[in-house]
């Protein structure tokens, strides 16, 4: 790209109209001529005024024959009409406006013998046709009239657009900035050979095309070539850092068959499934390889990542090195410890009484940990006695170091930052293995998308022993339901389970969200007569971590057998007797995030129900209940809940609040375009890995990877 796309727009087009567009984000040349149409307008084919639908769009072409103003009677303001003729046949035109000085420009131009094309939606007023506010031009001599006419049968593209900067507005600053725009200002970014290939316009004729089309064929074929050069340029981004990666080298890590990870695998009262030990073997060959792994791990609910994890943590430490395990929050760094602790028994007791020969300290550190717990886990995780070390954002401190830390796994990928992963994965001066996990199934296009630098390992296999869920919608405004859902929670308590509550804020008073609050839950429980005798909790981000770890205490153990919690139970969090989860105000809930959290139940072979209540449901939100409510499936959910949100959030650009987001790819829509920028990219690499042949290309990666758009491309 040149210097022009990344002038300021004040200059060229006002500082009025600079700042009115900077609402919206547009700040440079570039930036509006990327703020693509979302539709087109069909202006209507031309219309004899003796043949107009109501309710049809139109354009006509006639001569103004009449034209009076006068002040509306009902409300303040005035009112101009205008009567139009072919020469046999009258329409009326009306504009309304609330002052005279509102409606100059159309008695300026509605002069009386003049002939226009006038384009609007036919409407009725006391039985009569009229067009309210329409579109206008004023034609001139025979020639102006035929390039007029011409420019009416074009269709026109609609902008995504606010009442303060309306589509037109943005269609005609883009109008005047394409005018200083040449084909030199915007190199083709696709290789000439991949362009043929693909069918695709120029790049600046792509430009022209979307913002400026003689037809819809026109638009589509320039849209289709812009969404190919943004496909093209994340692929070549992802490919080219995944060839980086496998450029690298580190400390290959097998499996020795005498140690830590034989002794656990012995331990196991239950055969790994056949998901688990392929996916298994493929982070077993990674680990003994000179080229750091770079692996995602995806999965169904329930599915044992952890346990695949660990397997892989185990495999390094007996190969002498340290795992690292980082947790988005303290509550899932602190059942990570616990059931880790659990799992490895006497091999998490080294140099105790009971304690295997192979064992080694698991570690935990979050910020809330006591000063000398803290100090007791820095110390063994430099001194490499510290084989597991779990935690939060506080393994990122710089005061963390590490003997040899050999393999980062990253829980809930898509709530860190590549930067921040890198913190570990580099510490020390050598790059260790990274295995990044999410139990949010992810699409095939949206993993080759977000993570196309990253081997992706699936688990689809369920582990036997799974109890059956059942989920149900409840209307909270409907009494008798919700009095039987809260029955059926008494009886479930009852019978030795455990019951989930989750709100979507912590107290009312809290402005950033909506919906129902742990505390005024938990202290209505504790009045709901079906609940009455049954002890209640509270869990939320706000409490100690000793408050979280009594929380989840009593809760397992069933000293409170209902749990009113946040999200913070969404992943991870692990109890076997958990048999019902209610989600309140369900509709203000993601799909995806629905599916986690009906993942809390059932784990421990006893059948589950799941409650999601809701508002009166219309639009996005009644698509999102009524598929969680129907599927179990999370791949399947996965792809609806993608089908569900907008596209702009698929890279993260809402958690960011970049703009840099997909602008006119659509993951599921587009997929075969993906795979097939994807192919192109492969090849590109491979004969060209600088884009030296393709400057414009390179400018374009580098800028991705110079920015923090190269942060969340990694994200989901």
């Amino acid at each position: 790209m040149t210097d022009v796309l990344g002038r300021p727009i004040g200059r060229l087009l006002g500082e009025p109209t600079a700042r009115a567009l900077g609402k919206l984000g547009l700040r440079t040349v570039g930036d509006v001529l990327r703020h693509y149409p979302r539709r087109l307008q069909d202006r209507g084919r031309f219309t004899e005024l003796r043949d107009l639908p109501v309710g049809d769009h139109v354009t006509v072409l006639a001569r103004v024959e009449d034209v009076q103003e006068r002040p509306m009677h009902a409300r303040r303001g005035v009112i101009l009409n205008a009567t139009i003729s072919d020469g046999a046949h009258r329409l009326l035109l009306t504009f309304f406006a609330k002052h005279p000085g509102g409606l100059s420009r159309n008695r300026r131009m509605l002069q009386v013998g003049t002939t226009g094309l006038f384009t609007g939606t036919v409407t009725l007023y006391r039985g009569a046709r009229q067009l309210a506010h329409p579109d206008f031009e004023v034609l001139g001599d025979l020639d102006d009239e035929a390039a007029a006419i011409e420019r009416h049968m074009q269709p026109i593209p609609i902008y995504p657009a606010t009442s303060a900067v309306p589509s037109w507005r943005i269609a005609n600053a883009v109008t005047t900035l394409l005018r200083i725009l040449t084909s030199d200002d915007v190199p083709d970014v696709v290789p000439p050979d991949v362009r043929r290939a693909e069918d695709l316009l120029g790049s600046f004729a792509a430009l022209q095309g979307i913002h400026d089309p003689v037809s819809e064929e026109h638009w589509l074929r320039a849209r289709r070539t812009l969404q190919f050069e943004e496909a093209f340029v994340l692929q070549s981004v992802l490919v080219r850092r995944r060839e980086v990666a496998r450029a690298l080298r580190t400390v290959p890590r097998p499996a020795t068959g005498g140690g830590i990870l034989a002794a656990f695998d012995a331990r196991l009262p239950f055969p790994l499934t056949a998901g688990q030990r392929a996916v298994g073997d493929q982070i077993a060959a990674d680990l003994a390889s000179h080229t750091p792994m770079q692996r995602l791990l995806q999965g169904e609910v329930g599915s044992g990542k952890t346990l695949v994890a660990l397997r892989a943590m185990l495999q390094v430490v007996e190969a002498g090195g340290q795992a690292a395990l980082l947790a988005p929050t303290e509550v899932l760094a602190q059942q990570h410890h616990r059931s880790i602790a659990a799992m490895l028994g006497p091999l998490a007791l080294p140099g105790m009484l009971g304690g295997a020969d192979a064992a080694t300290h698991v570690e935990l550190l979050t910020s809330s940990l006591p000063s000398r717990r803290r100090a007791t886990a820095l110390a063994r995780a430099a001194s490499g006695q510290a084989g597991l070390v779990i935690g939060t954002h506080a393994l990122l401190g710089e005061e963390v170091q590490f003997h040899d830390l050999g393999l980062v796994v990253v829980d809930e990928q898509h709530r860190f930052g590549v930067e921040q992963r890198d913190v570990l994965r580099t510490r020390g001066g050598r790059t260790a293995h990274s295995l990044v996990m999410t139990a949010t199934p992810i699409p095939r296009t949206v993993a080759m998308t977000v993570f196309g630098d990253l081997e992706v390992s699936t688990l689809r296999e369920m582990p036997p022993g799974r109890g059956e869920v059942r989920t149900f919608a409840v209307p909270r405004d409907n009494a008798a339901w919700m009095g039987r859902m809260w029955q059926r929670c008494a009886e479930e308590v009852a019978a030795g389970g455990r019951v989930y509550v989750v709100c979507p804020r912590i107290d009312a008073g809290d402005t950033d969200t909506t919906g129902a609050a742990v505390t005024q839950t938990a202290a209505a429980l504790r009045d709901e007569p079906a609940l009455a005798g049954v002890a209640i909790g509270e869990l939320h981000g706000r409490l100690a971590m000793d408050a979280k770890d009594r929380a989840m205490d009593d809760f397992a153990s069933g000293r409170t057998p209902v749990l009113v919690a946040t999200t913070v139970v969404e992943v991870g969090v692990d109890v076997a007797d958990a048999t019902v989860m209610v989600v309140l105000d369900a509709d203000r809930f993601g799909l995806s995030q629905l599916h986690q959290l009906r993942g809390r139940i059932g784990r421990g072979g006893r059948p589950g129900v799941c409650f999601a209540v809701t508002g009166q449901l219309a639009g996005p939100a009644e698509g999102r209940v009524q598929a969680f409510v129907t599927t179990r499936d999370g791949f399947e959910l996965a792809e609806k809940d993608l089908e569900l949100r907008r596209e702009g959030d698929v890279l993260g650009a809402a958690q960011s609040g970049l703009a840099s987001s997909l602008t006119t790819l659509r993951v599921l829509a587009d997929r075969d375009l993906i795979e097939r920028a994807r192919a192109h990219a492969d090849a590109l690499v491979a004969r060209d890995p600088s884009f030296a042949t393709v400057p414009a290309l390179a400018a374009a990666v580098a800028g991705i990877e110079e920015s923090s758009a190269g942060d969340f491309i990694e994200r989901a």
